[in-house]
């Protein structure tokens, strides 16, 4: 995909991430119709109550998402994460503190990649790897951290096979089908790991 004549991130020297058959691309106008479908589709692991409109997705990345590209610190840096050349989610860097230099990591599968834990656990492994060249890398950020419900078993263990460090848990704190669960988090610094891309 040639990106020279799309959206970019002025933060960013790069618009475009690779790993093997992965890739992460700045999020472009294409992009956000497939993600309020994927959005949508699985309300129940995100900080989203109800169905986004395609006219409200429209009118977000119209107001807050394309102008802050051009922002010397963006809140939220989102990239659309494709194998082969094929969208299969999207995600980013999301409530940025640039003072403290750190990140939450986002991210979301096109739910018809994702329905084998081994097929998630590749996809997801290689978009940490991705994310964290980015943050570590290029941003120069020092901290990176995750927020997961904890029926998310499957996801949960990928960040920790990724050197994440579960830091603690915020009891019953969301109401998911009628049932409370807990938040836990996560967090990976800049010199954990194999963090760098």
């Amino acid at each position: 995909m040639d990106v020279s004549e799309d959206k970019k991130y002025a933060i960013l020297e790069r618009q475009k991430y690779v790993l093997g058959d992965y890739s992460l691309v700045t999020i472009q106008p294409d992009d956000i119709e497939d993600i309020r479908e994927w959005r949508n589709a699985q309300l129940d692991v995100l900080r989203q109550s109800t169905p986004i409109s395609s006219e409200q997705q429209i009118e977000y990345f119209s107001k807050i998402i394309w102008p802050s590209m051009d922002l010397p610190q963006p809140k939220n840096i989102l990239f659309t994460f494709f194998k082969n050349g094929q969208r299969i989610g999207y995600g980013g860097l999301v409530h940025i503190s640039w003072s403290d230099k750190r990140a939450e990591l986002s991210f979301l599968l096109d739910p018809k990649y994702g329905h084998r834990d081994d097929d998630y656990a590749k996809h997801f492994l290689a978009y940490i790897h991705l994310i964290l060249g980015v943050a570590f890398g290029d941003l120069k950020f020092h901290r990176v951290f995750a927020e997961t419900y904890s029926f998310r078993k499957t996801h949960i263990s990928i960040l920790e096979k990724a050197d994440f460090k579960f830091e603690g848990a915020m009891r019953d704190h969301v109401l998911v089908n009628g049932t409370f669960f807990d938040s836990l988090l996560h967090g990976i610094l800049n010199n954990e790991g194999n963090s760098k891309e």
